[in-house]
């Protein structure tokens, strides 16, 4: 405060919130995407655009921006990306939306791994709902290292596990993937 000043507090909050108004005109401009809701700070969403007669799979989505170096919190209910708009991201918020362009054209094309992924996500939930409570968490385990757990560390892409959670009807299925997920990145190893 004795630096900056309340002037100077007021030029940076200025500042922020026309880099958020710039960032959800950006994504609103992307075919496919919108941003949820019009918030009165430097916080927003961006998500799916369905009446753009298109589904962005908001968790590849992701994927590919991480490949970028951009990391966004994943949420549920609507699928969405969570973006944090702080002082930092005025000199690049051109550079963000670029990136966001190119991931939502990478995304959009079809790929071999995208189809396994889906598939497997449907066979886990029509066997969630048939199978006893003891076989799934079993097969949890298996069907959580398909899709990238178990074996050291975070899976370099988490569009698949993030699908799978998402769309699981027993929700007590996520407690094993959450469980193996963190079991696999904290077991020491002598390698």
């Amino acid at each position: 405060m004795n630096y900056l000043g309340e002037d100077g507090y007021l030029e940076i909050t200025e500042a922020v919130m026309k880099t958020v108004e710039k960032m959800r005109a950006g994504v609103n401009a992307i075919q496919g995407l919108k941003t949820l809701s019009d918030p009165e700070m430097s916080i927003f969403a961006i998500a799916a655009d369905p009446s753009s007669g298109e589904s962005l799979d908001m968790y590849e989505m992701a994927d590919e921006l991480g490949e970028r170096g951009w990391h966004l919190d994943r949420q549920h209910f609507p699928k969405s990306l969570h973006m944090t708009v702080n002082y930092a991201h005025i000199s690049i918020a051109d550079d963000f939306l670029h990136d966001l362009a190119e991931s939502a054209d990478k995304v959009r094309k079809p790929s071999m791994q995208k189809s396994v992924n889906k598939w497997v996500i449907k066979i886990a939930n029509f066997l969630t709902r048939f199978l006893p409570e003891r076989w799934i968490s079993k097969a949890m385990a298996k069907v959580s290292a398909l899709l990238g757990g178990s074996g050291g560390g975070l899976p370099k892409r988490m569009a698949p596990m993030y699908g799978l959670i998402g769309s699981l009807p027993n929700r007590g299925d996520l407690k094993e993937l959450v469980l193996d997920l963190l079991d696999s990145m904290t077991r020491y190893s002598k390698e």
